[in-house]
């Protein structure tokens, strides 16, 4: 049997093509140890199917200091409602995904986020962040 790693089931994409790849909003150039913000979503500019049966579960964000090796985990967020109700219909809660938090950051380097389709798998995309003095 063949070995299987998470780097080569991992998807990426332009979000402009592909509804699945997770969307990076945040400045090109911030200060440096001065909080911004930073939105993930998934679904911008297709919009992302939210049923029980499709739907995206979670996203992911990191930050890779430039040059670094590891990743820093700066967030998760889950999406838990897609239309199940107490009452077996789809009249139920719906989560669309997309969140935001406030990072600061000493140094240059990405921003990486990774989403997940219960249907289509992982996705992954990346946003380059300058700090300035």
């Amino acid at each position: 049997m063949r070995k299987q790693t998470l780097d080569k089931l991992i998807q990426s994409d332009d979000w402009k093509n592909e509804k699945h790849a997770p969307v990076i909003e945040a400045p090109e150039q911030v200060v440096k140890n001065s909080y911004f913000k930073v939105e993930v979503s998934v679904g911008k500019e297709i919009e992302h199917p939210n049923t029980v049966e499709h739907h995206i579960r979670w996203i992911e964000l990191y930050f890779l200091p430039e040059g670094g090796k590891i990743p820093q985990h700066v967030a998760t967020f889950d999406f838990a409602s897609h239309g199940e109700s107490g009452d077996g219909d789809d009249d139920g809660v719906y989560t669309h995904p997309c969140s935001a938090t406030c990072i600061r950051i000493d140094c240059s380097g990405t921003l990486l986020a990774s989403s997940y389709c219960n249907i289509h798998g992982l996705w992954q995309t990346a946003r380059e962040v300058e700090v300035k003095e």
